[in-house]
């Protein structure tokens, strides 16, 4: 199944069905009058997210969404029907934003979540409605009101726990597949992950979180360059981000200030996020160089270097766990912050 993150969708809804221009005229009866129903109601535009989907895709060739138009009124003060609903079905966090792209008009963060984004108009009353004591046999009815018309654009930012990030090679991929059950394509070149991937850790019962991988950083990526940042979007959720880098190229601090320049040159917080740096592929390395690798890395970014991996699993576990105990913390914060807010019970949480 291929990834997409963004796409732009038409919306409309239905128009009101006309009310209707009606006269009773049975044989038996002595007076008759108008008896026109009201045209139904049009279909209104709903979005709602659902679990089980983490692309986009089944909105690359459906990109009109159109409501049903309500019926029309009839004789025998019969309402038209109402116009069936359109609902797009998106996965959990998606972000609906107007036509310039810029405006966040919804962000639909948790399962369930049901917005109307276009009312469906109103249908029109029939000639009974005007009927009175000096305008018996009226003889016009109202149309139905147009529905709502608009293009929007939907943009997919994953929703997991923790954030892998780094340049190209610097074992991502390899270590997703060391924490998790995921299966990402891993290979000896860059940019060989091209889109992201997800992967629920498992570390015991009851310790569960979802970690990301987009694909690597090159210099200059906030510019353009190589895959750009375009992917960083699906880490700004994260309550933590795993920084790996490479133990085996030659100048790891570098490597380092490379991925911390883009992650602030982003913006959105992304740079102000809690991060975990990691010496990665120590396999690969003699005690010695791994010593003074950890080391350069330390002095550089002033924070304890951790020593991992991926091949060999070495401190894979023990890092997990840290990272663990920083989303729970993260997610009690947010939960203390949230009844502050509204006064609510704070519900049950669960990674």
């Amino acid at each position: 199944m291929k990834f997409l993150d963004e796409c732009k969708i038409y919306l409309r809804s239905g128009n009101g069905g006309g009310g209707a221009v009606s006269f009773r005229r049975e044989k038996y009866i002595e007076y008759g009058g108008p008896d026109g129903g009201d045209g139904g109601k049009g279909g209104d535009v709903w979005i709602e997210s659902v679990e089980g989907l983490n692309t986009l895709i089944d909105f690359r060739y459906h990109q009109h969404f159109k409501a049903e138009t309500g019926g029309h009124g009839m004789g025998r003060n019969r309402h038209g029907a109402n116009g069936e609903d359109a609902v797009m079905r998106v996965p959990v966090g998606t972000q609906v934003l107007d036509e310039d792209k810029e405006t966040v008009l919804l962000d639909l963060n948790e399962a369930g979540m049901r917005v109307r984004l276009a009312k469906g108009g109103n249908g029109g009353f029939g000639n009974t409605y005007f009927k009175g004591p000096i305008n018996q046999a009226p003889r016009h009815a109202n149309p139905g009101q147009d529905g709502e018309e608009r293009w929007i654009w939907l943009r997919l930012k994953l929703i997991a726990d923790v954030g892998l990030v780094g340049l190209p090679n610097a074992g991502k991929s390899t270590f997703l597949a060391a924490a998790s059950a995921a299966k990402p394509k891993i290979a000896d070149y860059p940019f060989t992950t091209l889109a992201p991937n997800l992967g629920v850790v498992d570390l015991s019962v009851g310790e569960r979180f979802v970690m990301a991988d987009i694909p690597g950083l090159i210099e200059g990526a906030s510019e353009g360059a190589g895959l750009g940042v375009r992917f960083l979007g699906h880490v700004e959720r994260t309550a933590v981000l795993i920084h790996l880098v490479d133990g085996t190229q030659d100048d790891v601090a570098e490597a380092w200030r490379t991925v911390r320049t883009e992650l602030e040159a982003y913006g959105e917080e992304l740079g102000d996020k809690s991060e975990f740096l990691v010496l990665n592929k120590v396999d690969a390395l003699d005690e010695e160089t791994r010593q003074a690798r950890a080391a350069e890395l330390a002095e550089v970014s002033g924070t304890t270097v951790r020593q991992v991996s991926g091949v060999s699993g070495e401190g894979v576990t023990e890092l997990l766990r840290e990272a663990y105990a920083l989303v729970r913390a993260r997610k009690g914060e947010a939960a203390e912050e949230e009844v502050a807010r509204t006064g609510a019970p704070p519900e049950a949480w669960a990674p």
